[in-house]
């Protein structure tokens, strides 16, 4: 009888011991089981191209694989959270975006290249390459005014992510800094002698990019091409600072300011009978450059000239429409107006002028011209297979009061109304206008890109560049034209157009 009990004792001994040890086992495996467990990533796409996936781009979907992923209480890409939708959410695997702005140029070492999962039953951490999106390279803040080892300049670009190194002509920069949208590089400006343009080398984490420098001195606009005696003159550009020669067609310029910031060199005009005409020369440190048609040209130069309104070949009005034969002072018969003389340009011989008051909706002002005995050369006959972007027109202008409203616009004879060039310097956007004043005399080049066919809309000049010379010259690159002022506006313009015009020539840009 004692031999039983104890063996029931026993038994049952042995049976606890047994529940408490699967008890124990159990406990731990489940233990084990709620902490969330990563095996592998894959694209987030139907079979055969939910494929693994080795490296991961902002924007991408991926699909996380593993165990206990279900109960997501978190989850970030290299510390940036990831919104968590329960619905792509089980078990063995999450589907989840990589986010689109991953602030790689704050990141943490310890995060880099990391997925975070957090769950209720613990974390887990998956090493794993994200990668930053291609970079692009859109400019710098580099100009010849930088001080070397002084200035702090700018590379500027898109996604310029994790930046190992940057190179120009071979020297290394450092050091380097970086915002965290990727938008710049800083450093302070090297003193580089080497021949220009720079070649410049950044090394990213996603890629290597290389783009040129240069600080050469550039010209992009002459205030006024036919300055009297005693204007200002100033020629536009960038990177105009350091300079040891100024040529104004052939005269020397001995006496000249630098704009702090290199956009432009401005001196006092000679007397136009003392030097020939000529190209405008600008040499410094960083070299030399040099526009490609001539100032000047009022001195016997008579190459592209359309009207000079003098007396003789190229006097260029036709004697009718909206306009008046002006002068700025003792006109006798013609008309007189000093108005259109200023600091920047005094005209002593004859020019067209408008004096149109507001301009009603849809109402336009005429100038006739043409009216050459030269026979209205543009462009030279051999030269009429150019780039269309290699010449230009240019006239002077000037604008006795404020102007807000109506477009002056150019018409080709040869062309008619398939193309036109608008002229709009009051027009900040369409939604925006300034009123534009001169201060006497400035000269305006138009590249015949400006010259273009009617929009969508059927609004004249708004719409495709021209892209031949000869579907606005034709064959022989000679044809009279037109200059037209209209209010395009469904409403009257906020002023009238007091302004006049001279010298209307065609250049060669390039």
């Amino acid at each position: 009888m004692k031999k039983n009990v104890i063996l029931k004792r026993l038994n049952a001994i042995l049976f606890l011991s047994v529940v408490f040890f699967i008890t124990i086992f159990t406990s731990c495996e489940n233990f084990d089981d709620a902490a969330p467990v990563i095996t592998e990533i894959r694209n987030y796409a139907a079979a055969p191209n939910d494929t693994l996936v080795t490296s991961m781009n902002p924007g991408q979907w991926i699909v996380i694989h593993g165990r206990n992923l279900k109960e997501a209480v978190s989850v970030s890409i290299n510390g940036t959270p990831i919104q968590i939708k329960v619905g792509l959410f089980d078990d063995n695997s999450a589907v989840v975006k990589v986010p689109d702005m991953v602030p790689f140029n704050n990141i943490d070492p310890e995060v880099l290249n990391t997925i975070t999962y957090v769950t209720s039953g613990g974390s887990t951490t998956f090493k794993f390459n994200v990668n930053p999106p291609p970079a692009t390279i859109t400019g710098n803040s580099l100009l010849a005014s930088s001080k070397p080892a002084v200035d702090s300049v700018f590379v500027y670009g898109t996604n310029l992510y994790l930046i190992e190194s940057l190179t120009i002509a071979g020297v290394e920069i450092k050091p380097l800094k970086t915002v965290s949208d990727g938008s710049s590089i800083g450093f302070i400006f090297p003193d580089i002698d080497a021949p220009q343009p720079w070649e410049a080398v950044i090394v990213a984490a996603s890629g290597i990019y290389t783009f040129n420098i240069s600080i050469e001195p550039e010209i992009s606009a002459v205030s006024n091409v036919n300055p009297n005696n005693g204007d200002l003159v100033r020629v536009y550009g960038k990177n105009l600072n350091g300079i040891t020669n100024v040529k104004f067609g052939g005269a020397t310029i001995a006496n000249y300011t630098e704009d702090p910031d290199g956009f432009y060199v401005e001196f006092i005009a000679p007397n136009q009978w003392n030097y020939d005409p000529g190209f405008v020369s600008i040499s410094g440190k960083y070299g030399t450059t040099s526009t490609t048609y001539n100032v000047n040209g009022q001195n016997g130069d008579n190459v592209g000239l359309l009207a000079n309104v003098e007396w003789g070949s190229y006097f260029g009005w036709g004697w009718y429409g909206d306009v008046s034969l002006t002068v700025n002072k003792n006109g006798g018969w013609m008309k007189t107006d000093p108005d259109f003389d200023g600091t920047m340009g005094v005209n002593n011989s004859m020019f067209l002028s408008f004096n149109t008051g507001v301009l009603a909706a849809g109402a336009s002002k005429y100038c006739p011209l043409g009216n050459s005995d030269a026979g209205n050369h543009w462009i030279p006959a051999a030269n009429v297979s150019d780039p269309i972007e290699n010449w230009g027109i240019q006239f002077d202008i000037s604008v006795a009061s404020p102007w807000n409203g109506g477009t002056l616009y150019f018409k080709t004879s040869f062309a008619g109304d398939t193309y036109a060039a608008r002229y709009e310097p009051w027009k900040i956007s369409a939604a925006k206008t300034v009123d534009y004043e001169t201060e006497g005399w400035q000269t305006v080049t138009l590249p015949l890109t400006a010259f273009k066919k009617k929009n969508s809309a059927g609004e004249l000049g708004l719409g495709d560049s021209a892209t031949l010379l000869t579907s606005l010259v034709g064959n022989q690159g000679a044809t009279g034209y037109d200059l037209t002022l209209k209010n395009f506006s469904d409403a009257p313009t906020k002023t009238g157009f007091h302004g006049a015009i001279d010298n209307i020539r065609v250049v060669k840009l390039k």
